[in-house]
């Protein structure tokens, strides 16, 4: 009896390149053939290969020959002493390790997908918002979700809305109610889905020396008659002071003839001497509190105020995680000047 070769190759009849059967362009391959041929491939040895992928060589040895079929392509030569890959098989084994390695990638994301809080999470902060409550939201996401990829992305409500309704944003930290965005524009405008995390007061940024300075007991009907200072057109803290002055009875005549592009200009212009203007609460520990020159004034009860909520598409798929995200945030701000809001 002669003894067995080294590389175990199962007998076959010779045979020429492999012909596909009648319709077999229409069928695909299987990832367990490709798994098969990709590590006859290389090991150029079926035992090995077999013992590789935990299963018995007349299984590898008929999976490769399926895919052959399948393929209409050689990709074996065949010998009682060893295993070669045909030109065509060289090719393709390129091919099906692509492909192997692409399918390894896809099972990976739907694993990270399953695990909520892993992965990157693009999330969009309206300028008005992103210096007060980032150190809040990147402490929380340090301490409690560190294998979440939080990539942060600061910008105005209108292309924040933008982003999201074209992917390229994931979640929102913003002002709400949003502006409808069908009437901004966007021909397929997202529907957004909105989070209530907290309210927070806004407070009368004066000079030292202002009649205001100081106060707590403000009417909002001083609004009426004041230098008001805001933002650029575009911010929605602008729209949200203009909106304030208008309940208060203010009229439209009263034009804002000098502007800024971002709160720290305002403040600056205030303690100028140039007027006065609202700050968000969470804001003016930062912009106000290091100039002697500005002073604080506070709205009595009902005072105007903005909520700050989590935005995203409606169906998001990760919705859930996006919830609980909110749930824990909307804890860690409780040591902010801010009312928590439940959904």
């Amino acid at each position: 009896m002669t003894p067995a070769s080294a590389t175990d190759v199962p007998a076959q009849p010779t045979r020429g390149p492999a012909q596909p059967a009648r319709g077999a362009r229409a069928r695909q391959p299987s990832l367990s053939q490709l798994r098969a041929f990709a590590a006859v491939a290389e090991h150029l040895h079926f035992r090995e290969a077999a013992a590789a992928l935990g299963m018995s060589q007349p299984a590898l040895s008929g999976a490769v020959a399926a895919l052959e079929e399948t393929l209409g392509v050689q990709l074996l030569e065949r010998t009682t002493r060893k295993v070669l890959l045909s030109p065509a098989g060289e090719r393709m084994a390129a091919r099906t390790r692509t492909v192997l390695h692409a399918v390894g990638e896809l099972m990976e994301e739907a694993e990270a997908a399953q695990a909520p809080f892993t992965g990157v999470l693009r999330l969009g902060v309206i300028p008005t918002a992103a210096p007060y409550l980032l150190p809040t939201v990147l402490g929380l996401v340090h301490q409690r979700y560190p294998d979440l990829d939080l990539q942060v992305h600061e910008e105005q409500t209108a292309s924040l809305l933008e982003g999201l309704g074209q992917g390229r944003l994931d979640l929102l930290l913003c002002a709400v109610p949003t502006p409808k965005t069908a009437a901004m524009g966007y021909a397929q405008a997202p529907r957004i889905l909105e989070v209530p995390l907290f309210d927070e007061d806004f407070v009368l940024v004066t000079p030292d020396d202002h009649p205001a300075a100081g106060r707590s007991d403000l009417p909002r009907s001083m609004l009426r008659e004041l230098d008001l200072l805001l933002l650029d057109e575009g911010h929605c803290l602008r729209d949200q002071a203009l909106d304030i002055c208008r309940e208060a009875g203010r009229a439209e005549s009263g034009s804002v003839t000098t502007t800024a592009a971002g709160l720290s200009t305002l403040v600056q212009l205030v303690a100028g001497g140039m007027g006065v203007t609202l700050l968000p609460h969470t804001a003016v520990r930062v912009e106000a509190g290091r100039n002697e020159s500005l002073r604080t004034a506070y709205f009595a009860d009902p005072a105007p105020s903005r909520r700050i909520a989590l935005a995203m598409r409606e169906g998001a798929a990760r919705e859930e995680e996006f919830r609980a995200f909110g749930d824990a945030l909307r804890a860690a701000m409780r040591s902010l000047p801010v009312r928590p809001v439940l959904p």
